[in-house]
């Protein structure tokens, strides 16, 4: 099963959101020697899911979508 992705996170600049790891700013386990991936909603906005296919199966009673 894959973690569910969080739709609206309260501090998204302390994750990287680049891979299912979800590692902290300063501690990325992927190794691949790039910067830290936003969330969507720091580049779109609050309700960025509901604009475009995502491929989220959205939750909208616990807040969180699932790929």
């Amino acid at each position: 099963m894959r973690k569910s992705f969080p739709l609206n996170p309260k501090q998204p600049e302390r994750i990287c959101w680049g891979c299912d790891k979800y590692c902290a700013t300063d501690a990325r386990g992927c190794g691949n020697g790039s910067g830290r991936t936003m969330h969507p909603a720091e580049m779109l906005g609050e309700d960025w899911y509901l604009h475009g296919d995502w491929g989220l199966e959205v939750d909208t009673s616990t807040g969180r979508g699932a790929s």
